[in-house]
Formats: structure tokens, sequence, C-alpha cells
């Protein structure tokens, strides 16, 4: 009768122990993707300022050396002509990146959906097995 009962709390013990590690296994698992997820969003956004730093300056040296030759050609018969279209056609296109920039930042995925599917999955698994 003392071995059954020393058996049993053995086996209770055991499963308690085996519980934990299973939760600590989960939780570590969950704690690496949620890592993964934000090394991979830092790098994303360092890669995606450094090339837009990149061609803005590039652009930018285009687009001034484009505008002084262009005055220059227009300078004795249209100047104004020539800078007031230019004028208009950089605030046109500034007005439209702008909007193309918002429409990404609205329709970019979630931060650490992954994450979040994955626990979904794991508290619903939890559910249907009670």
């Amino acid at each position: 009768m003392a071995g059954e009962s020393h058996a049993s709390a053995g086996g209770l013990f055991e499963s308690l122990k085996t519980l934990s590690a299973s939760l600590i296994s989960i939780i570590q698992t969950r704690l690496e993707l949620l890592s993964t997820d934000i090394a991979e969003e830092r790098a994303h956004l360092t890669t995606l300022m450094v090339m837009g730093l990149i061609a803005l300056f590039c652009l930018g040296v285009g687009v001034l050396l484009l505008i002084l030759l262009i005055v220059v050609v227009f300078w004795d018969s249209h100047r104004l002509l020539a800078l007031g279209g230019l004028a208009g056609a950089f605030l046109a296109a500034g007005a439209g990146l702008v909007g193309l920039a918002m429409h990404k930042a609205r329709t970019k995925p979630r931060l650490f959906a992954a994450s979040l599917a994955e626990l979904s999955k794991d508290r619903q698994h939890i559910a249907s097995g009670s």
C-alpha cells in the first residue's frame, strides 16, 4: 500500500516535471520566433533607410543638375515657363510619393504576425485538448 502511494506520487511528480519542461520548451520556441521577427524587421528597416538615403542623394543631385540645364537652355526665351513647369512636376511627384508611402505604411503586414499566429495555434491546441 505504501509502495503504491509512493509510485503514484512519483508518477504525478514526473508528469508535472514533463509538463513544465514542455511549457518551458514552448515558451523558448516562441521567444526565439519573436527574436527572429525583431531581427528581420530591424534588418529590413535598416536596409530600406540606407537605400532610401542613397537614392535621395543621387536623385537630388541629378534633379538639381537637370534643373540647371533646363534653365540655362531656356534662359533667353522661356525661363519662367521652364521654372514653373519643373516646380509643378516636382510638386506633383512629391504628392504622389507621399500617397504611395502612406499606402505602403497602411498595407504593411503586422509586426510579429508569425509569432501571434503560432501563439493562437498553441492556445487553440490547448483548448481543444482540455
